[in-house]
């Protein structure tokens, strides 16, 4: 058994009569290099580990946390959320989960290369991104950034309900921003690779995907005004599918929060759109065993053949609307208790690769970046403004380059107008999974 779990079970089982106990351990190392002219321009390496404590009695709630495992501390930790739950204001729905006979998937979140992976490893493949990205185009000029970046996270959850759960996981990436000139303009561009082990990652696409990315919007021009299909690059579906699991949540509809508040069962997307929240798929960068309440991690479908199946719960807002904890507790750390989020937003996707779709489309554009996403949109009435840059597409073509244009909708209407869903599943240093999205007739706002 791991430590930290035989941690969390002894202090849970300090609960006194009448009250539940809820204690949440986590141990986390995490790297961060950054490489500028084929030297290390920051080297960021730290430990943290930590406990928060939740006390459940008579309906009140306290918590308390601190960033140590002595044994002292525990203790006085243990007291506080006590005195805290004191001054508390009851609420019927408080309380700790249960078990409630979900196994954990079998899945292995775990890479020992990764443990195992010395720091000169690390700043290697860092240098390594950086040589490759200016190689990648002629025209690319310098580097924002490149850096490698890695997190090894192990958690323990323990009640006296019954909870006993560990879980440890790995993961890592690679990110380079590219910057492309010509005649004295400059663009830039990203470009990622992500795995649970450093054998995975890929410098080469990473570098290639951020020349693309810089190189394709030199000589880029505003636009005028239309209504045209856009195809939505993986990078920007991801951040939309943020926005939408963010409204699927039980606690987005209990407080009124939430656009799909009262359309359990309805049909409010395209047919083609099923929406999964499946933390137990291994290529998730954000994969676990189990949620911020040590219950099973589950797969579930928000929006199935367009039709809202599910919300997300936690044990709170399951109790709260009737229902049950779908394994979708988040927790920001063990500084604080869990609320209830997506972990691993995925759309099923299409049998067609991203050149047949923009093949089809007479005329639209291809949406490489979004600005002002999240500020932009709003989620109870669902709409929409962002700025967007990318690249025209014209009888099924790659036109030029376009900046400086506004895409506007609500996320009800682009729901529904999505024509068809990438076969290019990309999973992404995130919650949600891209894939190429093309939706017809939205409005863009130019010169």
């Amino acid at each position: 058994m791991s430590d930290l779990l035989e941690t969390a079970k002894r202090m849970a089982d300090r609960a006194v009569e009448g009250e539940q106990v809820e204690v949440f351990i986590v141990r986390e190392r995490d790297t961060e290099v950054r490489a500028y002219n084929g030297e290390v321009e920051s080297l960021t390496a730290s430990e943290s580990q930590g406990i928060g404590v939740r006390v459940v009695k008579d309906h009140r709630q306290g918590f308390a946390y601190a960033g140590t495992l002595d044994e002292s501390i525990l203790t006085e930790t243990l007291i506080e959320a006590r005195d805290n739950a004191g001054f508390a204001q009851p609420d019927e729905f408080n309380g700790v989960a249960e078990p409630d006979g979900v196994d954990p998937a079998d899945v292995d979140l775990y890479s020992s290369d990764l443990a195992d992976l010395s720091t000169d490893d690390k700043v290697a493949l860092a240098i390594e991104l950086e040589r490759a990205t200016l190689a990648a185009d002629t025209r690319i000029a310098g580097i924002e950034s490149a850096e490698y970046v890695d997190s090894i996270y192990e958690s323990a959850v323990a009640t006296n309900t019954g909870i006993a759960s560990f879980t440890r996981e790995t993961g890592c990436y690679l990110s380079t921003y590219a910057m492309a000139e010509a005649d004295g303009e400059v663009q830039t561009g990203f470009g990622f690779s992500v795995g649970r082990s450093p054998a995975v990652l890929d410098v080469a696409e990473a570098a290639e995907s951020a020349a693309l990315r810089a190189t394709r919007l030199l000589g880029a021009v505003k636009a005028p005004t239309s209504r045209l299909t856009v195809v939505l690059d993986p990078w920007v579906t991801a951040q939309l599918l943020g926005i939408i699991g963010g409204t699927l949540t039980g606690d987005a509809v209990l407080k009124g929060r939430s656009m799909f508040a009262d359309r359990m069962g309805e049909l409010v997307a395209a047919p083609t759109i099923t929406l999964l929240d499946d933390p137990t798929d291994e290529a998730a960068f954000t994969a676990s065993t189990v949620d911020g309440e040590g219950l099973a991690t589950r797969s579930t479908t928000l929006i199935g053949g367009g039709v809202v199946e599910a919300f997300l719960h936690n044990g709170y807002s399951g109790r709260r609307s009737g229902s049950a904890s779908t394994g979708s507790a988040v927790r920001p750390g063990f500084k604080g208790a869990s609320s209830v989020g997506a972990q691993a937003l995925q759309l099923v996707p299409g049998s067609r690769s991203p050149a047949d779709l923009i093949a089809e489309v007479d005329f639209g554009l291809l949406v490489q970046e979004v600005s002002g996403l999240h500020s932009g949109v709003n989620p109870v009435s669902g709409d929409f403004s962002t700025g967007a840059e990318g690249v025209m597409i014209r009888g099924g073509e790659m036109a030029e380059p376009i900046r400086e244009v506004t895409i506007a909708s609500t996320l009800q209407r682009l729901l529904q107008d999505v024509v068809d869903v990438g076969c290019d599943l990309e999973w992404l240093p995130m919650n949600a999974a891209g894939t190429t999205l093309v939706v017809a007739d939205v409005t863009m706002s130019g010169s």
